[in-house]
């Protein structure tokens, strides 16, 4: 069975996964145990696939948490358990996206704008709320989309995907320090632009 494809798991069940944090997984994937990679891409690929989604990989995003998934088993052996296994995963989705945006010759312009609806709204209200909802939803892609890829990039980890400060530096490849710094400037840029288009709507 291909690496990065969920397979059957007998031994890791709902209950026997649940028991077994990642670096029990890994040592046990280390040991030739399949089954327990299968876990690994079972528990992680749902933020792996909303990770690639805001970063951008738009309608390629399976395509890239699957390469994620298979590049992440065989680089195994250089997983350091310094970092969570998951933002370390996380970083490789990132490395991935940005592959995809090099070689890509267009830009999906929905990307974000699914972003925006799976990231910043749950739920939609109904009624005037849904308009406004949908309003403000609009403002933050066109927003985002003007930002520069960095400041983009620590803006979806560190306030959509909401990852801490480790975990934003690891999927960033950067010191906690400048992934802080840059999250406050990112941040800043993004209310003067929001603010920018609050003004020119009014």
């Amino acid at each position: 069975m291909e690496p990065g494809r969920p397979g059957r798991c007998h031994e890791y069940g709902p209950t026997a996964e649940a028991a077994l944090d990642d670096d029990e997984l890994v040592t046990r994937v280390r040991a030739g145990d399949r089954e327990a990679y299968d876990a690994l891409v079972a528990r992680h690929t749902a933020s792996a696939y909303r990770t690639a989604v805001l970063l951008g990989a738009g309608p390629d995003a399976e395509d890239v948490v699957q390469e994620a998934f298979v590049k992440a088993y065989r680089k195994l052996s250089r997983y350091r358990a310094e970092a969570s296994f998951r933002s370390w995963l996380l970083a490789i989705v990132a490395n991935e996206t940005r592959n995809l945006h090099r070689t890509r010759t267009r830009r999906d312009g929905l990307t974000l704008r699914a972003a925006a609806d799976r990231g910043v709204a749950a739920t939609v209200p109904d009624g005037l709320d849904a308009v406004l909802a949908a309003e403000r939803r609009t403002e933050l892609v066109r927003a985002l989309r003007r930002l520069p890829v960095r400041d983009r990039e620590v803006i979806v980890c560190r306030y959509l995907l909401d990852l801490g400060e480790d975990e934003t530096a690891t999927v960033l490849g950067v010191p906690r320090g400048t992934a802080k710094s840059r999250a406050h400037r990112a941040l800043a840029k993004l209310r003067a632009l929001l603010d920018r288009e609050v003004a020119h709507r009014g």
